[in-house]
């Protein structure tokens, strides 16, 4: 691949994740969750 492509598509699985991540933190049963899990670990 060349690497204008590579580097694009680096971008737009950022940006995916990015935005994968910020729909996530719209559902607060989510947070409590990942709260609850961050909170088991001590």
């Amino acid at each position: 691949m060349k690497p204008v492509a590579v580097r694009t598509l680096a971008w737009v699985a950022a940006g995916t994740a990015l935005l994968a991540t910020f729909a996530l933190y719209h559902r607060p049963e989510f947070l409590v969750n990942l709260a609850d899990q961050l909170w088991s670990c001590f």
